[in-house]
């Protein structure tokens, strides 16, 4: 039998590549800057951020069905000069048309299409531990953060915030060319063990999968996960200093206590949902998210509340990250999931606008919080609705050890 490749090297570039375009998470460390820089408005300047998420988002549509084609080494490429030739145009932008221009849509863009190669590709080369393994790729992204957060602080702070957008492009595409590479798929015929089974009729194309009812329930339940980590990671730092009344350096750690938790929440919801079910573990975050949505809205925030809550939702939201690309896997199966996943992802990106949308409509936080926090039960409700479409199994012959892996 064919000997496979050691599969970690694959996990090795996916992590470096994610970290990389993680860096769209440090975003509220740009906020204020920004305003003092060109004198723009806050909600001008945040609408940046939710661009760069739907576009993003969007952009996971083609990048899904691309490197199912071409395969993700290529797609993830693209994607990483895109991501960081954006990052570098947005440090020349004079006017909020230009910053929405080059981060929000080509650096946007640039994320959206290396996002999907590492998730599918890792997911592949691990079938047995599809939580686990998706919970590292979308981990490493929610690690992006943390990983920039004190390399842009010093470089706003020494050279301004246009030159911190010029520096982190080029850090982003020697790091993420790098990690590219190692992003190839198993051989045909790949499995981890002696004997397996494949779902035959779980291999769904896009077509076949958006005339399942399952579908629009996914779909709507990773929205409403989705909205309240946007919100809280896009204004972590005006949160504190807003609602809670910390000094601006104390409120910027939270950008890197969201990281951590975001992080750790892609693994251990990830892990867990292999071991107890996906669905049992998309209720117990809802239920979570809810509950600190619910205490942000209602209660007078203090430096302990503040962190908790956000941790919290944190927590959950990478935990939607980590678990619904398996549910699609599970769902709809391996073989499309790249273009099945994209179309999904567009919950999220939807999600970026509507918190944004939620805010300017309502006029404050509080009343934000207390929305995204129903929303947050609704979506606890979906999940004792929503059933797999029916599958059929069918076994597989000479599968290809990876004993020395």
């Amino acid at each position: 039998m064919k000997k496979a490749m050691n599969r970690w090297f694959v996990v090795f570039g996916a992590v470096l590549i994610q970290i990389c375009i993680g860096g769209i998470y440090t975003w509220s460390l740009f906020n204020q800057p920004l305003m003092d820089v060109f004198g723009w408005e806050n909600n001008e300047v945040f609408l940046t951020y939710s661009i760069a998420i739907f576009v993003f988002a969007f952009a996971t549509i083609f990048s899904g069905r691309l490197q199912d084609k071409i395969g993700p080494r290529k797609v993830a490429t693209i994607g990483i000069i895109l991501y960081g030739g954006g990052l570098m145009l947005a440090s020349t932008a004079t006017s909020l048309l230009q910053l929405y221009l080059y981060y929000g849509v080509i650096a946007g863009a640039g994320v959206g299409f290396v996002y999907v190669c590492p998730l599918s590709t890792c997911v592949k080369w691990f079938p047995e531990k599809k939580g686990f393994i998706t919970g590292i790729a979308v981990g490493s992204f929610g690690l992006g953060s943390l990983v920039f957060k004190s390399a842009i602080q010093h470089f706003i702070a020494t050279s301004g915030v246009s030159l911190t957008f010029f520096y982190l492009g080029v850090i982003c595409i020697v790091l993420g060319l790098i990690g590219a590479q190692f992003l190839v798929l198993p051989p045909a015929g790949y499995s981890t063990v002696k004997s397996a089974t494949v779902d035959k009729e779980n291999n769904f194309t896009v077509g076949e999968m958006i005339k399942t009812k399952s579908f629009y329930l996914i779909w709507i339940m990773f929205l409403l996960g989705s909205m309240s980590g946007l919100l809280v990671i896009g204004l972590a730092k005006d949160i504190g200093m807003q609602l809670a009344g910390l000094e601006d350096a104390v409120a910027a750690n939270a950008v890197a206590m969201i990281a951590l938790f975001n992080a750790g929440g892609r693994i251990t919801w990830g892990t867990l949902s292999d071991k107890i079910g996906r669905i049992k573990v998309v209720t117990m975050m809802f239920i979570i998210t809810a509950i600190a949505m619910i205490t942000m809205s209602l209660v007078t925030l203090n430096y302990a509340t503040f962190f908790i809550c956000l941790a919290s939702v944190a927590f959950c939201f990478g935990g939607f990250l980590a678990v619904f690309p398996t549910i699609t896997n599970e769902y709809y199966g391996i073989k499309n999931l790249g273009a099945n996943y994209g179309i999904v992802y567009q919950a999220y990106g939807v999600a970026a606008l509507v918190g944004p949308i939620i805010v300017s409509s309502v006029g404050g936080l509080k009343p934000t919080f207390l929305i995204a926090a129903v929303l947050a039960v609704l979506g606890g409700v979906l999940t004792f609705i929503v059933t797999p479409p029916v599958l059929q199994n069918v076994p597989v012959t000479e599968p290809i050890s990876i004993d020395s892996v």
